[in-house]
């Protein structure tokens, strides 16, 4: 069964980098999640005044990959301890969170947030209903992929360390 599910950690050309590597990840788009205004470009939303948070919509397979093992990858990048942002992007929308649309994924969301905290002194990983979500400019679509240089948040090694989630069990 194909489902949907909306992950903002920073930056989204690493979050989309990071998911295009789990097996079982049919689609990204990157853009901007639950804002003000309709069709937001990315200089409205660097102005830190529609609400709106980078963010990647995945498409995936249940078959494939679950829920647990995306949000397990989601833990491995995201500082979940950082209040105003990400690394070194600051700004409300570089804002963590995960964005549902079942009841069923809330569940399974907030059980899992449940055992991350108890890792950690802080935490600011929210988690939302899914009200709307914008695809970014063309440029912003699989940008690392069009520019494997350019910048990412996200360090080499822990690419690696998704990329070896694929070789875990799915857990329903």
């Amino acid at each position: 069964m194909k489902k949907k599910i909306i992950i903002a950690g920073g930056c989204f050309w690493g979050v989309e980098k990071a998911f295009r590597l789990l097996k079982g990840i049919k689609e990204t788009k990157v853009g901007y999640v639950n804002g003000r205004g309709d069709c937001p470009s990315y200089q409205e939303v660097c102005t830190g005044l529609t609400g709106y948070k980078e963010a990647v919509e995945l498409k995936y397979e249940t078959e494939e990959v679950d829920l647990k093992l995306i949000l397990k990858a989601f833990f491995l990048f995201v500082h979940a301890d950082q209040k105003n942002g990400q690394g070194n992007d600051i700004g409300d929308q570089y804002l963590a969170g995960v964005y549902y649309e079942s009841e069923e994924d809330r569940l399974v969301i907030e059980e899992y947030f449940e055992s991350e905290k108890k890792k950690r002194d802080l935490f600011y990983v929210s988690i939302h209903q899914l009200e709307v979500f914008y695809p970014a400019e063309e440029y912003h679509q699989r940008y690392l992929e069009k520019n494997p240089t350019g910048y990412c948040h996200i360090p080499f090694h822990v690419y690696q360390k998704i990329e070896g989630l694929n070789h875990d069990k799915i857990k329903n």
